[in-house]
């Protein structure tokens, strides 16, 4: 099955502590941003890969997009100041229609067989999201006190990819748009447009790249998968 992946990529490393895209970070000599397009420049079922970027980081992006020898490269769009604008640049870029995922470029340890799932429910039921249930106790909070305890039992934490048909991301993106609804992920587009996000059980290594912390856990996560394939 075929899909088309888009990645907004225009962030920053506010939260990092970078001073700069924490995508130009590295992880055992290669950066953050490589290690993910490797993912799916290697899939077979990637037909594409469209980044949003922004302008003044497009030299260096295209030097690592040849350093990798990434070949799926589709479109380089520039990116807006949200990623809900960021994924509609994508769209605009993207003419082909089919299953589309969007994954987060700073997500670069996401399982194939997870992204083979996600691009099947897509295409069965139109949208589909990657998640794993959550591990600790969670409560409401109110002021500094606890109303009420969570049934654990439904609470997913949502990942990327999140997949879905062109044409239900794209009214979903063009509904918000005119609505002047900002979501935080493309599965809060959809639910606002009325569709059923459906959910996909990926793996708690499928972190995003987002503290120092996150940086030294990644390392590890190489290294371990270095080791499995030895």
């Amino acid at each position: 099955m075929d899909y088309t992946v888009m990645m907004p990529a225009a962030g920053s490393g506010t939260r990092m502590g970078a001073g700069h895209n924490k995508l130009f970070l590295e992880l055992n000599g290669k950066t953050i941003l490589a290690h993910t397009l490797v993912v799916f420049q290697q899939d077979p079922w990637c037909t594409g890969i469209i980044l949003a970027i922004k302008e003044d980081e497009r030299a260096k992006i295209e030097m690592i997009i040849e350093q990798e020898q990434i070949t799926k490269i589709r479109a380089l769009p520039e990116g807006g100041s949200e990623r809900q604008h960021s994924v509609k640049a994508c769209l605009a870029a993207h003419q082909s229609g089919g299953i589309v995922l969007v994954h987060d470029a700073a997500r670069p340890f996401i399982a194939k067989q997870v992204i083979h799932e996600l691009a099947t429910c897509a295409l069965l039921h139109g949208a589909a999201v990657a998640g794993v249930k959550a591990k600790d106790t969670m409560k409401y909070v109110t002021d500094g006190i606890i109303e009420e305890t969570a049934d654990r039992e439904r609470l997913w934490v949502i990942q990327t990819p999140q997949a879905f048909r062109y044409e239900i991301l794209e009214e979903a993106s063009l509904r918000a748009e005119k609505e002047r609804f900002l979501g935080t992920d493309e599965a809060m587009l959809a639910e606002h447009a009325g569709y059923e996000v459906r959910i996909v059980e990926s793996t708690y290594d499928n972190i995003k790249m987002t503290t120092p912390e996150d940086l030294a856990y990644g390392g590890y996560l190489l290294k371990k998968r270095l080791e499995e394939t030895i």
